[in-house]
């Protein structure tokens, strides 16, 4: 299927380019997700009516992340879990629980952004861990594991 990007996405194209995509893909995330449009004779005409338009929020999107990035780098993340006398996790410190810690620390971010190359965290201590914010802005968080003995 051929769609317009309505903004940039990772490993598929900058705004405003025309590519070719599974249907699947298209149909069921970039579309619904407002980052792309079907690549029709009337969409690619009304896209470059709005290309200014589309190109000044996406602007000011990355401002906000590179704002953003800017405080949240190198930051030090508490987490608390319970820990046996080992030092390992009765459960483990997932992505989840990461956005939930910045998010009390006044950072509204979602899930999906902590990127965990490793997996979920499963004993206590220091891990640096990536955020991305943006396509184009990720920063490096320290998440300190402590463990609350059972």
């Amino acid at each position: 299927m051929q769609i317009i990007l309505l903004e940039k996405v990772g490993n598929l194209g900058n705004l405003g380019e025309v590519v070719r995509v599974k249907d699947g893909y298209a149909r069921n995330f970039l579309i619904p997700q407002r980052m792309a449009r079907r690549a029709t004779a009337t969409a690619i005409a009304e896209f470059e009516a709005k290309r200014a338009e589309l190109e000044k929020a996406a602007a000011a999107k990355l401002a906000e992340a590179q704002a953003l990035g800017e405080k949240l780098a190198g930051m030090k993340v508490p987490v608390s879990q319970k820990s046996g006398v080992d030092g390992r996790l009765f459960g483990s410190v997932t992505n989840h629980d990461i956005a939930e810690s910045l998010g009390k620390l006044g950072f509204k971010l979602d899930k999906a952004q902590v990127r965990m190359p490793t997996g979920p965290l499963k004993t206590v201590g220091e891990h640096p861990l990536s955020v991305a914010l943006h396509t184009d802005v990720v920063v490096e968080v320290n998440v300190v594991v402590t463990g609350e003995h059972a």
